[in-house]
């Protein structure tokens, strides 16, 4: 409004513009309040400040996922033998009538036993002589390191020390936590320095040699999502980037997050498709010559957070759109689900159709509407927001990598990250042997696993 605009006002439409400015101004101090104690309080980081108000019921949604029961113990996992249990009423609790036999129920508890042991082992190493030169010799055993004598004669074994490493880097129970909670679970007593030490040891050998094959192996997969998040070394900001391939999850840690990086892992000559969301870092020219599917939930919600905010005809650009996103992401849902039906082909064809014509350049009156039009518009034009309808194989969304950084964020709340660059090397390392693993292997196969990396001459994991 000019001053000029001001002038012709009468006293009422001043008073009215006075009390409406006020009212402005009263809520952006209670936002900037909001906002500052926000930054503070570290309790709820994630919380909205309002509740919903029909909120969704939480676990499985009806007719969607597989409902699965606990299955009943196999007889080799009996720790005891069956225990029977008699019915002890003489007559029917019901009427009073005679019982008769009819069937035999099975029913089990599955629990942790009463005392906790571990396994301990003590070895009594013989020492011999030379009575010519007074060299000793010391009897060998597979599970005793050579020079495990003085200070370091007693140690900890590859399991334990492999279930310390799953608890902290694939489930993000910090360091200082865990030798309570081992000692509570497994009866064992172990320092935090005696983890660390492994951890890094091990960063620095096997698990550091698996985790670059790992790396290596990004370059020649189908198809790669790949996103980023906060991270922090030392107190100084960095950069976590998760890769997620059909078959390892990779992280890595870098100070910056620029193509670069990204080419350290998808190199500007890869073969595959590249799912990511809509951050520059990918429209760069040096990753131009990979083709690429930008996640369509991340579309959807810009075009969302753009309608919301119009009314009237201006909603209509980013409406419109949405539907025909989301009529493409239900044919990929077609076709994944089973083989595609007669008409399949041409309902993509009109689809593609109708995608283009609809973000076909053109002047648009509204500035958030061109911008969304310039922006998805480049998109489809290279290719990248449909390109999942012609390749089933390739899913329209970055939930995959989202999912890999999902332990991290919430870890980072509880461990600060990592401290130095070394340590920096072995969460990289760790985490990405223990989340591939991890794909195909739980419980004590997972351990296993783990110890037949670190130590292949453990016998019994062969």
């Amino acid at each position: 409004m000019t001053d000029a605009d001001l002038a012709d006002l009468g006293r009422d439409e001043l008073v009215a513009l006075i009390l409406k400015q006020a009212a402005a101004i009263e809520a952006l101090r209670a936002e900037i309040e909001a906002l500052k104690r926000s930054g503070k309080r570290q309790a709820a980081p994630f919380s909205k400040g309002s509740r919903v108000e029909d909120p969704k019921r939480p676990g499985r949604k009806a007719g969607q996922g597989m409902f699965k029961r606990r299955e009943a113990p196999t007889p080799e996992q009996l720790s005891e033998p069956p225990i029977e249990v008699p019915v002890d009423r003489p007559a029917c609790p019901a009427c009073g009538g005679e019982l008769a036999f009819e069937r035999v129920e099975e029913a089990s508890v599955t629990d942790l036993p009463e005392v906790i042991r571990p396994r301990v082992r003590l070895f009594r190493v013989a020492v011999h002589r030379c009575g010519d030169c007074g060299a000793t010799a010391r009897g060998r055993h597979p599970d005793l390191a050579a020079d495990q004598r003085g200070a370091t004669a007693h140690s900890l074994g590859p399991r334990l020390l492999a279930a310390a490493h799953h608890l902290h880097y694939r489930l993000g129970v910090p360091v200082r936590k865990l030798p309570e909670l081992l000692r509570a679970l497994a009866g064992a007593t172990l320092t935090q320095g005696a983890i660390t030490r492994d951890a890094l040891k091990g960063a620095a050998a096997a698990v550091g040699s698996r985790y670059a094959e790992l790396c290596d192996s990004v370059r020649g997969s189908a198809w790669c999502h790949t996103d980023d998040t906060g991270w922090r070394q030392g107190g100084s900001p960095r950069w976590l980037m998760a890769f997620v391939t059909d078959t390892v999850t990779v992280y890595q840690v870098r100070q910056r997050h620029r193509n670069e990086e990204v080419r350290e892992r998808i190199p500007a000559d890869y073969e595959g498709t590249m799912i990511t969301d809509r951050g520059t870092t990918y429209d760069a020219a040096e990753l131009s010559a990979i083709r690429r599917q930008v996640c369509l939930a991340h579309v959807l919600r810009s075009i969302s957070e753009v309608t919301e905010a119009k009314a009237g005809r201006a909603r209509w650009f980013g409406s419109e759109l949405k539907g025909l996103l989301r009529r493409a992401l239900e044919l990929w849902h077609e076709r994944r689900a089973g083989p595609p039906t007669a008409d399949y082909a041409a309902r993509v064809g009109r689809a593609k159709i109708d995608i283009a014509w609809h973000l076909r350049d053109r002047r648009l009156a509204d500035r958030d509407n061109r911008r969304l039009l310039e922006g998805l518009g480049r998109c489809y034009r290279a290719g990248s927001l449909v390109r999942f309808l012609d390749d089933p194989s390739i899913e329209p969304t970055n939930n995959r990598a989202e999912r890999a950084l999902r332990p991290a964020v919430i870890a980072r709340k509880v461990s600060h990250c990592t401290k130095n660059a070394r340590g920096t090397r072995a969460f990289e390392a760790w985490t990405s042997v223990l989340a591939t693993l991890s794909r195909a292997l739980s419980g004590p196969e997972l351990l296993d696993a783990v110890v037949q990396l670190v130590h292949p001459t453990t016998p019994g994991l062969a």
